[in-house]
This record gives C-alpha cells, sequence and structure tokens, in this order.
C-alpha cells in the first residue's frame, strides 16, 4: 500500500495527460483509478486476531462453518478463504454426520428408474401436431426472413462491403469482402500469413489501387502503441503501469 500512495501522484499525472488527447485513454485510467481507491480502501478490513485464528484451529474441522462465522461475527466465505490459506479441513467423521448435510447416494432411490424400465414414449415418433401446431410449422425447405440470395450485398459489423457467393447456410464460407474478391480476380488468392488493408483507410474506397498486400506481422506492427503521438503513448503507459502494480498489491495482500 506504501507503493500505492507514493506513486499515486505519477498517476494523476498521467490522467491528466489523457484527458485532453483521447476519450479511450482517459476512461481506461478513470477504471484503473477506481479499482486503486478500492484496494486502497481494503486495508481498513478488519485483521485476524491471533484469538480469532486459535478458535478457528480448534473448531474448524468439526464444527459446520455456518456456526464458527456467526460466533466469530465474519461471513461464510471470510472462514472458508482463511481456513484455506491455514491448510484446515474437514475431518472424517464430520463429514459423516448429519451437520455436514452432504449427499451419501441414497436419497431419492425410491424415485430413481429401475434397471430395464421402459419410458413411456418408447415407439413413438414425436409428439403429433395439435390445435395449430400443424399450420405454424416449418416446411422442408423454408427459408428465414432474412435470407437472401446469392450476389446480394451486406455490410458487415465491421464495415466491410461483403457479397453472397454460395447458399451453404454458413456465414463465413457465404459472405466473402467485396475487396477480396476484386484482388483475387486480378491477383490470384491471398496468400498464407498475409493480408489485404486499403491504403486510404478508406473501407468503402474499394479499388485495386487502393489495396495493399501485407503480412500480419506488418499489420501488428502498424496497430502498435508506436504509431500514437508522444502524449498519447505516456499515458497508455500510465494505465499499464497502474494495472502491474495493482496486481502486485493483489499479490502481496494474498500472500
Amino acid at each position: 500500500m506504501a507503493l500505492a500512495t507514493s506513486q499515486w501522484p505519477v498517476w494523476r499525472t498521467g490522467c491528466d495527460v489523457a484527458a485532453p488527447l483521447s476519450q479511450l485513454a482517459q476512461d481506461a485510467l478513470a477504471r484503473a483509478d477506481k479499482r486503486l481507491r478500492h484496494r486502497i480502501a481494503c486495508r481498513n478490513r478488519r485483521p485476524w486476531s491471533q484469538g480469532e485464528i486459535e478458535q478457528l484451529r480448534q473448531r474448524y474441522a468439526d464444527e459446520p462453518t455456518e456456526r464458527i462465522a456467526e460466533d466469530i461475527g465474519r461471513s461464510i466465505q471470510t472462514i472458508y478463504k482463511k481456513a484455506r490459506q491455514l491448510s484446515l479441513s474437514k475431518s472424517a467423521e464430520f463429514l459423516k454426520s448429519q451437520e455436514s448435510r452432504r449427499l451419501d447416494g441414497s436419497e431419492g432411490v425410491e424415485f430413481r428408474f429401475a434397471e430395464g424400465h421402459e419410458p413411456w414414449n418408447k415407439g413413438r415418433k414425436g409428439f403429433g401436431s395439435t390445435g395449430r401446431m400443424a399450420e405454424t410449422q416449418f416446411r422442408p425447405g423454408s427459408k428465414p426472413g432474412n435470407w437472401r440470395p446469392v450476389g446480394s450485398h451486406r455490410v458487415s459489423k465491421d464495415g466491410y462491403l461483403q457479397r453472397k457467393v454460395t447458399d451453404t447456410g454458413y456465414p463465413p464460407r457465404d459472405w466473402i469482402a467485396v475487396h477480396t474478391l476484386l484482388w483475387e480476380e486480378h491477383n490470384g488468392p491471398v496468400p498464407a500469413g498475409h493480408c489485404l488493408c486499403f491504403r486510404d483507410g478508406n473501407k468503402q474506397n474499394i479499388a485495386l489501387d487502393n489495396l495493399e498486400l501485407i503480412t500480419r506481422a506488418e499489420r501488428m506492427r502498424r496497430n502498435t502503441i508506436h504509431r500514437y503521438p508522444p502524449e498519447l503513448k505516456d499515458a497508455i503507459r500510465a494505465v499499464g503501469k497502474l494495472k502491474r502494480t495493482i496486481r502486485e498489491i493483489e499479490h502481496e495482500k494474498q500472500s
């Protein structure tokens, strides 16, 4: 916690840098700020006294956890967590007792299907059609309301114009990006490990001279932090620093 408190002014500076530049960076820092405040508040929780620990050691093996939690004044989850930290477990005698409320396999035996039991619907095909069921059932070969014929176009959720080339019912196979079809028409299939991108960044500008074939490694490099302005890179690094410090504090508290 001392580390978190000492670094607080530095992180606030990171927040101030991100605010005028990027809403995304600002939101990320705000979420990290909220988590840090929560972790700092956790240090005010009531620590375990030596007497409580000794009481837990003596009673956990042979008493219900609910009773121990009520007597000590803590939640059941807290008792389980502390018992796990102390490597405590329930005794075999307690697990066999009624207080453990464990199932031994004999409950409900009279209601189970016996070996060789014959189901009531044996030999029946379906449940039949009653009332208006037959009128409203799908007919063989029926098509859903959003079905579209081969040659149709649509815009994907990522903003790419796609064309329907087959009608197998499997969308990734039926719908292909138009810019991919254009490239393959003039240059053949896209090689493995490569992808197409738009030179001007406009996904709707589908022209052969606007398409560029690059490796996926190059695409990764273009999408890294190094393509951002120095100020935004500093803000993103501040977010990473916050996350690392929060994880370190969590690890220290657990150990």
